[in-house]
């Protein structure tokens, strides 16, 4: 799989970009704001109808202007497939699949697949749960893309389910019938979607665990201290060793579900807030004996990150075909050993597309197709 044109109007800095690619090596170098990140962006978002760098669409829209276009042709099993995409500042996007409109935006997911790597990789070791959350749900929807749906009615369930629980605490309802079958309704749509996201998300990391292993020993050049990934549920404090965790079945998990929360009911409603499910769930990382949150090294946090990140090409890989490689300014947090181990691995990709602000911060085993970014031009230098 591999990304062959791209074109952009008003997306970010660019009013207006054309841009041939092919497979192998292709690096845009560029001082930083020059609009290097951008082109690479672009390409992610079609992917994945997200942004590496933001959490909403607004910022991909020119300044002064109210919608911006993504025209993407990819080619992928002797097949080309033109994706458009249009980025509406405050109504819904539009897209179109070899000219034909879709019905959903969403319909263009599992077009095109990618891997991302960026200075932003360290928040997997070292931040929040939400961050970890994303990575295996950013994976899962490439994998599998009817799970954006998912994702999107789980969102919908807690905020109508959030909603009547500070309404009853608010209100301090006396109608506790009339309150318990309308939170009973909520209960088990709550149950159905989230059981099917955590059950999705634990077969992806069982996927995911060896690879993980595999790729950390490589990068780190170190075969003692195993990296283990471990699902932590949200409903454990709740059903302590009854949680099904390992299990990749729907039905376990959403009785699960239904019976965490009827045990923490109390609670919900003076909090006024869902206390379990997937929104609230984490993946444990592990180096050796120890959680890597805290204790690994900034240099043992980069490989792990590394690691999540090639794994990740594993399993997209092994699914048929290899995703589209991007690494956005990564190897100049990199040390020299790592850098190389890196630039190995990846030159066994289809495609990779990198960012860099100086040549001398490319591995020269990468050296391909190359494009200078200077205050929003784009010109092939080779």
């Amino acid at each position: 799989m591999w990304v062959s044109q791209l074109a952009l109007t008003d997306f970010r800095s660019y009013p207006d970009v054309f841009v041939d690619l092919g497979p192998g090596v292709t690096t845009f170098v560029g001082r930083n704001g020059q609009g290097k990140t951008n082109l690479v962006e672009a390409i992610g978002y079609v992917a994945t109808l997200g942004s590496h760098r933001v959490a909403t669409d607004a910022p991909l829209v020119r300044f002064g202007t109210e919608q911006a276009f993504i025209r993407c042709t990819v080619e992928s099993h002797d097949r080309q497939t033109l994706v458009e995409i249009a980025i509406l500042a405050g109504r819904a996007n539009q897209a179109r699949i070899n000219r034909s409109v879709a019905a959903r935006v969403r319909d263009v997911l599992g077009i095109l697949r990618i891997v991302v790597f960026a200075p932003e990789d360290l928040s997997l070791v070292k931040g929040d749960p939400a961050d970890r959350r994303a990575f295996l749900d950013g994976l899962l929807v490439q994998r599998v893309p009817r799970l954006a749906g998912t994702r999107a009615d789980l969102e919908r369930i807690l905020r109508q389910r959030n909603a009547l629980l500070k309404s009853a605490r608010a209100a301090r309802r006396s109608d506790v019938e009339h309150l318990d079958s309308t939170l009973q309704i909520w209960n088990e749509q709550l149950a159905t979607a989230g059981a099917e996201l955590i059950a999705a998300r634990q077969s992806l990391l069982s996927d995911l665990q060896g690879p993980a292993v595999a790729n950390y020993a490589y990068v780190a050049q170190d075969e003692q201290a195993v990296l283990a990934l471990t699902y932590q549920s949200s409903l454990t404090g709740a059903l302590g060793e009854q949680v099904p965790v390992g299990s990749s079945s729907r039905d376990d998990w959403r009785q699960a579900l239904l019976d965490a929360m009827a045990h923490v009911r109390r609670d919900e409603l003076d909090r006024g807030v869902t206390l379990v499910g997937p929104h609230r769930d984490d993946v444990l990382l592990e180096l050796g004996p120890v959680p890597a949150k805290g204790y690994a090294s900034h240099g043992e946090s980069w490989s792990i990150a590394l690691a999540l990140r090639l794994a990740s090409f594993d399993v997209l890989r092994a699914d048929g075909e290899d995703p589209v490689l991007i690494l956005d300014d990564v190897f100049a947090e990199l040390d020299s050993a790592r850098r190389q181990r890196l630039a190995q691995r990846l030159q066994e990709a289809t495609q990779v597309l990198i960012t860099a602000a100086v040549d001398a911060d490319i591995p020269d085993e990468l050296l391909g197709s190359r494009f200078r970014v200077d205050a929003g031009k784009v010109s092939h230098d080779r």
